[in-house]
């Protein structure tokens, strides 16, 4: 009994290790996505993505791959921790991006699983030899500078609206617009309510991508162009010219606060500050502060992004005048900003600042308030109480020692 055991458990060892065998010169691994686009661009490779062909989730698991997806098999490669996704297929099955039925399997062929991407410049993929495979021409729209979409696959999921405005955003320095037929797509996207069921953290990430870009006017300019804007960010509409309807498609947004923003700095929370800087002129009456707040309420904006962005509506056009301002005046509006307390939000402040007036063409004079901000410090409460003072009495002559000491510094 014990041989027949014996001999039982080596064929069906065998039987193991030859499906492994034959699973392993099945699978073949391609590169996808953005490395490749970047690649053909000449941009530096910053996240490489792999698709595997022909395996399965237990022989990743075998080969020593990590787990990390929850929707469709993602394995980290147990050395370069690089993601590996096995190939699938989607179908829509509610509305919004959630709802979606994956299926991954060694049947699933390399074309199959690009044709469920969003642009055809993001459906590529290199073999391991560097052979560049391209089922859907996106080497031609890299060419052409075009962000068209895959299939009509796209209108499923409304992310694409906001990728496809972040892309033209980060692309628009080498040239690339917005396919018609694809602008037409995803207006059809929107009329059918897509867009509503997108949720604050993801559309808040994609402005953030689009902060950090070159131009981040454009991804406005994109959602204008098929009529997201003013579902999406209806605080910009004023910002549209008169026309309307097709018009948009031609239509820029002057972000100039902003624009000046970028040339200076890749902090996002100045960023948005700067944006916000730029509703507030747009807008007739100006960008109150009940309306600030329901824009971060919707998104969840962090508290840094939101609280430099109401300083800065609120105050930028009064330190834009920092040169007529008194010593009185310069250290109440150095109290509003709390800036004693958090002189990295003030520095940040000033930046947003400066950002502003040369959008207007003007010059800002920073440097005196910074100097009145040094001179009030110089001033401490432990000193005024070694004098005797204590309690009211302390406040009254820390304010007037440090109105002295900042007339005395100007």
């Amino acid at each position: 009994m014990r041989v027949v055991a014996t001999m039982n458990f080596v064929a069906s060892r065998g039987a193991f290790e030859k499906r492994m065998e034959t699973a392993e010169h099945a699978m073949k691994t391609y590169l996808v996505g953005g490395a490749v686009r970047d690649k053909l661009l000449g941009l530096p490779v910053e996240e490489r993505d792999w698709v595997v062909v022909g395996s399965t989730a237990e022989t990743m698991l075998t080969r020593g791959y990590l787990p990390v997806g929850k929707d469709f098999p993602v394995f980290l490669h147990p050395g370069t921790k690089e993601e590996y996704a096995l190939a699938r297929t989607e179908r829509k099955t509610a509305p919004g991006y959630t709802g979606f039925e994956t299926r991954a399997g060694p049947d699933i062929t390399l074309e199959e699983d690009l044709l469920r991407r969003d642009l055809t410049i993001n459906a590529m993929a290199e073999t391991a030899d560097g052979e560049l495979i391209d089922p859907y021409g996106g080497k031609q729209d890299l060419h052409n500078g075009l962000l068209r979409h895959v299939s009509p696959a796209f209108a499923e999921d409304p992310v694409r609206i906001l990728r496809i405005a972040r892309f033209a955003a980060r692309f628009a320095k080498y040239g690339f617009h917005v396919a018609h037929t694809t602008n037409k797509l995803m207006r059809s996207m929107v009329n059918a309510g897509e867009v509503d069921h997108l949720v604050a953290e993801r559309v808040w990430a994609e402005l953030v991508k689009a902060l950090a870009t070159d131009t981040p006017s454009r991804f406005f300019r994109v959602l204008a162009a098929c009529g997201a804007l003013e579902i999406l960010f209806p605080e910009c509409i004023p910002l549209l010219p008169d026309d309307s309807g097709e018009a948009h498609a031609q239509a820029d947004i002057k972000l100039a606060v902003l624009q000046q923003a970028v040339t200076h700095t890749e902090d996002i929370t100045i960023r948005f500050a700067a944006l916000m800087c730029d509703l507030d002129q747009g807008t007739p009456g100006g960008l109150s502060q009940q309306t600030l707040s329901a824009l971060c309420d919707r998104y969840r904006v962090p508290n840094a992004c939101r609280e430099l962005a109401t300083m800065a509506v609120q105050y930028r056009r009064q330190a834009l005048t920092a040169d007529s301002l008194a010593a009185a005046q310069l250290l109440e509006l150095l109290n509003a900003l709390d800036a004693f307390r958090r002189p990295e939000r003030f520095v940040q402040f000033l930046q947003v600042c400066a950002a502003a007036a040369q959008a207007e063409g003007n010059v800002f004079n920073a440097a005196r308030l910074q100097q009145a901000l040094t001179a009030a410090q110089s001033v401490r409460a432990d000193d005024l109480q070694k004098q005797g003072l204590s309690g009211k009495d302390i406040g009254a002559a820390l304010h007037r020692k440090r109105i002295r000491a900042i007339e005395k510094s100007l």
